[in-house]
């Protein structure tokens, strides 16, 4: 594999407003704002973001944090307005406004895997994961429907790249009240059947390694004949994606890892190459498309 060198500019702290009336005219409180760029060295094909220090504060339910990310600043922020309730299982509209670091909106926004912007809202427990693509309104707004599934922590990750700069990762934390359910143990199976569609899990080596490379091998096949899916279609542009997400305590940005899918894999087998910052245990959600209908296929795998 050709290795390459690709710039990515994380926003680790999104802001996080909230609403006295409706979400248009929301008023803001800021909370605390910092971004920062670094310099990743990579296996074609995937993102990862390293941290070297982490500087966390807390406000309420809700919390941000601050990265540093080498010595190049990143060149906007991002803030976060919600209705002032959250309520397991109802929708709720999310506006992120992108912002240069003077507060000025930024209008303009590339297409990058067929989105301007690709966010990703998991549980912190890592069993709740949702992919969702805001609608750009104007003036660097974007809006999104999402629903969370029951209380507890929740982390998203905002994926958007401004006109002419690179590729901004925001991240926010924030908290479902309630009484939170017990995550269950971890399912290890490698082979999981997902409505009609068996997805196995292989990979490359037997032992996965922290800075090892190692490709990732989904083989889909038809549940009813065992068969090699011959129905599988892009999704947004590519055989599949793969997000996957270090399991710790408080999720940031060093703990996620976006891949593209390889070209040139067998019929029915979707494979992904990538290596793992860290040891630990981490969670995979691999998405494809059978013929119209999303496939998200989720996997854990332990790194030493």
């Amino acid at each position: 594999m050709n290795r390459f060198i690709n710039a990515i500019a994380i926003t680790t702290t999104l802001v996080l407003v909230q609403a006295c009336s409706s979400l248009p005219k929301a008023e803001e409180k800021a909370m605390s704002v910092s971004t920062h760029q670094h310099e990743e060295h990579l296996t074609s094909g995937s993102h990862n973001h390293e941290e070297p220090s982490i500087n966390e504060s807390h406000h309420g339910e809700h919390s941000t944090s601050s990265t540093v990310h080498g010595e190049k600043k990143a060149v906007t922020q991002a803030k976060l307005k919600v209705s002032s309730e959250i309520t397991p299982n109802k929708n709720i509209s999310l506006l992120i406004d992108v912002e240069d670091l003077e507060g000025k909106a930024i209008a303009k926004f590339d297409t990058f895997q067929e989105k301007l912007m690709h966010l990703i809202i998991v549980s912190d427990d890592l069993q709740f994961f949702s992919h969702l693509h805001p609608t750009y309104k104007d003036n660097g707004q974007f809006k999104v429907e999402a629903s969370f599934p029951q209380a507890g922590g929740y982390t998203f990750f905002s994926d958007y790249k401004p006109t002419g700069q690179t590729e901004q990762i925001s991240v926010l934390k924030t908290q479902v009240p309630g009484i939170s359910i017990a995550a269950p143990e971890i399912d290890i199976k490698r082979s999981k059947t997902f409505n009609d569609t068996q997805v196995n899990l292989a990979l490359s080596e037997p032992t996965v390694k922290a800075g090892q490379e190692v490709t990732l091998m989904f083989k889909l096949q038809d549940a009813a004949n065992n068969q090699p899916l011959t129905d599988l279609q892009p999704y947004l542009g590519e055989k599949g994606h793969l997000v996957i997400l270090r399991q710790s305590s408080s999720l940031t940005a060093a703990d996620y890892i976006h891949a593209h899918a390889l070209k040139n894999s067998p019929t029915g087998q979707v494979h992904f190459m990538t290596s793992f910052p860290q040891a630990g245990k981490y969670k995979l959600w691999g998405q494809f498309n059978r013929n119209g209908e999303i496939i998200t296929a989720d996997f854990w795998i332990n790194v030493v």
